[in-house]
């Protein structure tokens, strides 16, 4: 596995150890798709959807693009980073805090 945030288990492992709980939700993308997985962040809470864009073909850019209806984050938040403390900085300014409260039915 390679330590690149644009890795789904990478990214997945570094939210959950920074105490988020974190699901996949979808990685089957066609091969013409940009978009490399989706997962969801804080489900029951928050829910916010996180996708990865990746344009490797073209420009060799990514971006995360977190999603919630507009209930937390106002539109559509576009980050272009490959530091998941930046990640977490835009959670944490639009109040999406890792849960401190144990969920027993939400691993």
């Amino acid at each position: 596995m390679s330590n690149k945030l644009t890795t789904l288990g990478y990214m997945l492992k570094r939210l959950r150890d920074s105490g988020y709980i974190a699901h996949k939700v979808f990685t089957g993308y066609g091969t013409a798709d940009p978009r490399a997985w989706t997962i969801v962040i804080e489900p029951g809470t928050a829910s916010v959807f996180m996708t990865c864009w990746i344009n490797e073909p073209c420009l060799g850019e990514s971006y995360f693009e977190l999603y919630d209806g507009g209930i937390y984050i106002p539109s559509k938040l576009k980050l272009k980073t490959s530091s998941l403390e930046v990640v977490i900085e835009y959670l944490v300014r639009y109040n999406i805090t890792g849960s401190s409260t144990p969920r027993p039915f939400i691993r």
